[in-house]
């Protein structure tokens, strides 16, 4: 690697110029870091560690989501994205995990924190006119994504409660 090619914390040293790279293009390359980073962020509230889970058990919804993040970007701000299958069995996951919907919230906003201090790290390899636009899509999908994981949790827990009704009916008469 010569001088020019020398990167710190993923920006060039010495004021050389920097790689005009896609958003979309950064948090693809960056998944596994950006996976690592959401669980160190995780692991520091103890509102999400009271529910001891593995390694998979709680990043293993992340490659997904962040994939139809990614996809969401390519697509461009005209186009609606279609919901994600990931985020409806992820929230029907952590129901059955016993997560709260405050608990899902909160990994919900830390992904966002986490792809957001992901491009800062790569700010100067991003092209500031589409730079604004980008963040947005990137905040409406991952609420989308939070949305379809609640509709999934609600939904969940209306067949639990019914369910339950329905016993209680049941041994009362």
């Amino acid at each position: 690697m010569n001088e020019s090619e020398k990167f710190v914390h993923g920006q060039r040293e010495r004021g050389d110029p920097a790689t005009v790279e896609s958003v979309a293009d950064i948090l693809e390359r960056e998944l596994h870091p950006m996976i690592a980073d959401w669980l160190a962020r995780v692991e520091l509230e103890p509102d999400l560690n009271c529910v001891p889970l593995s390694f998979e058990e709680r990043t293993g919804h992340l490659p997904h989501l962040l994939h139809d993040v990614i996809a969401r970007l390519r697509l461009g701000a005209l186009a609606k994205a279609p919901l994600s299958k990931a985020a409806g069995e992820h929230g029907d996951l952590r129901r059955k995990q016993k997560y709260s919907v405050a608990m899902a919230v909160e990994e919900s906003r830390l992904l966002q924190v986490t792809i957001f201090s992901t491009l800062h790290k790569y700010v100067r390899n991003l092209e500031f006119s589409t730079l604004l636009p980008e963040i947005v899509l990137i905040a409406d999908e991952v609420d989308a994504q939070l949305k379809e994981q609640m509709l999934r949790f609600m939904a969940a827990d209306a067949v639990y409660f019914a369910k339950a009704e329905a016993k209680a009916k049941a041994e009362a008469s």
